[in-house]
């Protein structure tokens, strides 16, 4: 899956992940600032539905915008990366 919250959060003008941690403080979702910095700089490796949820309704955005598949990145047992049969 590919983490989009940077574009997402920019397209609606958010540009720094300061103020995204406050509005999401605003609604109830308060985030350290290393867990923001995860948050805005890399994927998550987990996170909470309540959280995503959050999230979304501040950026008023749907969690297909946030998370978009890569099936490409997917490995089917039997083949590789790329595609082909091992």
């Amino acid at each position: 899956m590919k983490w989009n919250l940077r574009l997402v959060a920019a397209q609606r003008g958010i540009w720094k992940a300061t103020e995204l941690q406050r509005r999401l403080a605003d609604h109830g979702l308060v985030i350290s600032a290393g867990k923001m910095s995860g948050l805005w700089s890399k994927t998550p490796a987990s996170l909470k539905l309540d959280d995503l949820e959050i999230i979304c309704s501040v950026l008023g955005c749907n969690v297909g915008d946030l998370l978009v598949p890569e099936p490409r990145k997917v490995v089917v047992r039997g083949e590789s990366a790329a595609g082909g049969a091992e």
